[in-house]
């Protein structure tokens, strides 16, 4: 992944205000755990820092890392007044030993972009063994909850899909034997829903920051200006003036460090 993709103020001030769906990943992962907490947790492609506090309600101290240096500035303005951070610029190929090994690692939203193996390998050097790795993502859908989802589901296929197509990304399902010779087992992999309430102005300002939207403003091929009337024209017959419930699917895999290779 090249840092310029995501390395501008626009989208690292925009990821500071997505929903904050990473805790109740962590909250499930807790429970899968039976309540473990850890001492040094990694949080590998940190973003804004979302996903580093959400780490950070079951472990000690966090490392947040990231590929871009504007997001890690973001990221220590979200958590700036907590203590147990620290943050640091660095492919998720290449996180570098810390003076503690590692005995869980978060990755979400990011392993589409890395190189398997390598990341893998790396996590190994600095991990712990029989530590967590806990890979996950979650992402819009085409449902609404309520009797508003015909309008809303034709919106997202009619409109929103055919003016912003979505972009290629490797969505790669990990399998155990793929993972098994870089040193790790698979535990386990799910996949859920989860539900998030939105005014229409909060759900403009979510969409300005996704993929489909930032291929075309970084392009030059719309600006930010006319990408959100856009949205405030299409989306207002399906809002109504009233807050909706929007699902998101997600999914995560469960990772341990073993003892071999």
């Amino acid at each position: 992944m090249d840092s310029r993709d995501f390395d501008f103020q626009r989208v690292a001030q925009g990821y500071k205000k997505r929903p904050f769906l990473h805790k109740q990943v962590i909250e499930r992962f807790r429970k899968e755990v039976s309540g473990q907490t850890f001492s040094h947790g990694l949080d590998v492609g940190c973003g804004a820092g979302l996903s580093s506090k959400a780490l950070k309600l079951i472990c000690s101290h966090v490392t947040g890392a990231d590929i871009s240096p504007e997001m890690i500035r973001v990221a220590g303005e979200v958590c700036e007044d907590a203590q147990g951070y620290d943050f640091i610029v660095s492919k998720a190929e290449e996180i570098p030993a810390a003076a503690e090994k590692y005995d869980i690692v978060t990755a979400a939203g990011v392993i589409q972009w890395v190189e398997r193996e390598d990341f893998l390998q790396n996590l190994r050097n600095i991990m712990k063994e029989q530590g967590y790795v806990l890979i996950y993502d979650f992402c819009i859908s085409d449902r609404m909850k309520g009797a508003g989802n015909t309008e809303y589901a034709a919106w997202w296929s009619e409109h929103y899909l055919k003016e912003f197509p979505k972009p290629y990304r490797n969505e790669h399902v990990w399998t155990k034997e793929e993972v098994e010779p870089c040193g790790f087992s698979m535990l386990r992999q799910v996949q859920y829903e989860m539900e998030y309430v939105f005014d229409m102005h909060s759900f403009i300002e979510f969409m300005m920051i996704q993929s489909n939207v930032n291929v075309k403003i970084e392009k030059g091929k719309w600006d930010a200006g006319e990408v959100r009337e856009w949205f405030v024209q299409s989306l207002g017959p399906v809002f109504k003036g009233e807050k909706q419930t929007l699902m998101f699917t997600g999914y995560s895999w469960c990772l341990m460090r073993s003892g071999n290779p």
